[in-house]
């Protein structure tokens, strides 16, 4: 093998994590070789934020993770944290700019300005970046080296980086090529499914009729028992296929996996948070002339109101005082406890994450070198690692492709 090109690190995918990986590899004094497949770089960080780029949030603590053991993801978070991540992108020249949520966008609302930003300072750091060279095998040798393959050719290294992404947006080249390169390294994977993503919901369910309508909810995962699992808060968007926005595409993950082990688990939504069924309840005898659906207008958009009280088999211009106990009854459920007949997912394709990947706890996480292939470093969505929306998964690049870039850079050079 002594006829193949040498490159002191390589580091597969320029997404992200490799991005940042490359860039504090380069400027701690190794020379990397970035491979990615894509013909333009940086897709999923230019659609990212509906193209503005969430570069991360204000406040990020392993709670908004899933996956890995929380103890093992704050660990690596507390390496490069929020504000070094502000301060990191200001010494690029992205001054970041922060919304009523808590996200942080640049200034220029453009997710071009950060790629640009991270493409430059890789270079500016040493980087050199080869694409499209799509990665199909890497081997590693009995020398103890890794021979890092594809149509291309082929290249020797001691040192690789993986930051191949998951399965998300596969038309941005992440095809879950990165799990099989782990695995035949040595390393397990665990189950991969979609994370943030859309929930599809039955024919039938009245949800489906409110296509357009977004209000705030609680919706919660529930075991087959009835016993609560995950809750979330957020807005949720009522569309022709089931349920969108932030806190459906939050809870995803968690209806998914508790599926997985039970084939009961099912999702409830609360449509007006924080009121018990007792206080509702009360509120309802108490409504007199008043018409239940204005009251509940007052909670909720109109339309929601209109359908709760068909749901609940409540005429809309009943007053509180012509409610029977039934009726009063059937409504507080319909507002409060409604399941939802969910049936999968959108998949893949509309994922802004992958859920499952390589176990942190297969890596130093101080370096994020693999414990069973020395010399391997893994970073960002390869790793079973997957955090809310609102600009966590970003935060996870970051901090993830620091560690492994300094990691891999005090490994060559001391």
């Amino acid at each position: 093998m002594s006829d193949l090109e040498r490159a002191e690190l390589v580091i597969v995918g320029a997404g992200a994590a490799g991005l940042m990986a490359a860039i504090w590899a380069g400027r701690a004094g190794a020379h990397p070789i970035v491979l990615d497949g894509a013909r333009t770089l940086g897709a999923k960080i230019l659609v990212a934020g509906g193209g503005r780029c969430n570069v991360t949030h204000d406040e990020v603590d392993e709670r908004s993770y899933s996956g890995s053991s929380r103890n093992s993801i704050r660990n690596v978070l507390r390496r490069f944290t929020v504000p070094e991540t502000v301060e990191f992108f200001a010494s690029l020249g992205v001054r970041l700019k922060r919304e009523d949520t808590g996200k942080l966008f640049p200034v220029t609302d453009s997710a071009r300005t950060v790629l640009e930003a991270l493409l430059n300072a890789a270079y500016d750091a040493g980087s050199e970046i080869r694409h499209p060279r799509r990665v199909e095998q890497i081997e590693h040798d009995e020398d103890g080296e890794y021979v890092v393959r594809g149509p291309w050719g082929a290249l020797r290294t001691p040192r690789v980086i993986l930051a191949t992404g998951g399965r998300s947006l596969p038309r941005s080249g992440s095809d879950g090529a990165g799990f099989t390169f782990a695995e035949s390294l040595g390393h397990t994977t665990t189950r991969q499914f979609p994370a943030l993503v859309a929930l599809t919901v039955g024919d039938g369910w009245f949800g489906r009729e409110l296509s357009g309508l977004a209000t705030d909810v609680e919706i919660e995962v529930r075991s087959g028992t009835g016993k609560r699992l995950t809750s979330m808060a957020g807005a949720v968007l009522c569309t022709h296929f089931g349920l969108s926005g932030p806190a459906a595409m939050d809870i995803s993950r968690h209806w998914q996996d508790a599926r997985a082990d039970d084939a009961g688990a099912q999702l409830v939504v609360r449509w007006v948070p924080g009121l018990s069924s007792e206080q509702l309840d009360a509120e309802l005898q108490q409504l007199g002339a008043q018409p239940v659906a204005r009251y509940l207008g007052a909670h909720v958009p109109a339309r929601l109101a209109r359908a709760l009280c068909e749901q609940a088999g409540v005429d809309a211009v009943a007053t509180g005082q012509t409610l029977r106990r039934e009726e009063r009854r059937a409504l507080v459920r319909a507002v409060l406890d409604t399941p939802v007949p969910v049936t999968g997912t959108r998949g893949w394709s509309n994922a802004e994450a992958t859920a499952g990947g390589v176990p942190l706890s297969e890596v130093r996480l101080e370096t994020m070198e693999s414990r069973v292939a020395p010399g391997l470093h893994l970073c960002g969505e390869v790793l079973d690692v997957d955090g809310r929306i609102g600009g966590y998964n970003f935060q996870w690049a970051w901090s993830s492709g620091f560690v492994a870039g300094q990691g891999v850079a005090k490994a060559l050079l001391g």
